[in-house]
């Protein structure tokens, strides 16, 4: 966020903050029997006494099985029940479209699709060319469209799937651990970590973090960092200048 976070209205940025925990959460799918309250709160229709309860329900009557079991859970009515019930997963449960995001009201048309496809649900999950048979146009209602149907063919064949992009873990310098390490000419591998008016602050993995000066992030004239570069960017920088006292390091990412 850079160094202005602080002024910025407190309760807007909350607001955005939230905002953005709440699509990411249910953009990815929450395992209802081993979120916790703090997770569970930002399900879209839940909120923290909900939350709450469906833990207290949870330990109290053990794992949930099925999704229709949280209609069981304390002042959970159909409403939020039809609000939060596809971003909730259950694992192993009764019925196998409870660990997908295929939603319960849609329930009903993927068992239509097994019948007139001669095979369980389970099935029709599992095996490709099974659902590769199936017309979806012939499923199309006035409440329930191709783009829907096409969503939940897509579910079926990943199940629950988390929609994250693979993460790969940055690596710094092997031999580089500590502040003392550095000499200056080393180049070396850096996330940026923080951006401000006057420049970066990159770490190289010393437990320090340095700085690359406005003047040292490009051979030609800069006016703003963050035309250069971006929080959690990978560089390659060049230590300019150590001081091992004051715990300063100066970094440069001219070519």
């Amino acid at each position: 966020m850079g160094q202005y976070q602080h002024d910025v209205d407190q309760n807007k940025l909350k607001t955005s903050l939230d905002d953005t925990v709440i699509s990411c959460v249910n953009g990815v799918g929450v395992d209802v029997n081993t979120a916790s309250k703090q997770l569970l709160m930002y399900v879209s229709g839940l909120g923290g006494q909900l939350a709450e309860n469906i833990v207290a329900y949870r330990n109290e009557n053990g794992p949930f099985t099925s999704r229709a079991q949280l209609k069981k859970v304390p002042k959970l009515g159909p409403k939020t029940f039809e609000q939060c019930a596809g971003f909730l997963r259950i694992r192993n449960g009764d019925n196998p479209l409870d660990a997908s995001a295929v939603h319960p009201e849609s329930y009903a048309i993927v068992k239509a699709m097994a019948a007139d496809a001669g095979c369980s649900v389970s099935d029709l999950m599992k095996e490709k060319l099974l659902r590769d048979r199936i017309d979806l146009s012939h499923y199309v209602t006035d409440t329930t469209g191709l783009p829907t149907l096409n969503d939940i063919m897509s579910e079926l064949a990943k199940p629950g799937r988390d929609p994250r992009e693979q993460y790969t873990p940055f690596k710094f310098a092997d031999d580089v651990n500590k502040i003392e390490d550095l000499s200056p000419g080393m180049k070396l591998p850096g996330i940026v970590t923080n951006i401000t008016a006057f420049g970066a602050f990159v770490d190289i993995g010393v437990h320090q973090e340095g700085l690359v000066h406005i003047s040292q992030m490009a051979n030609h004239f800069v006016k703003d960092p963050n035309d250069i570069v971006k929080v959690h960017q990978k560089v390659q920088v060049t230590v300019m200048e150590i001081d091992i006292e004051r715990k300063r390091i100066s970094l440069s990412m001219k070519a």
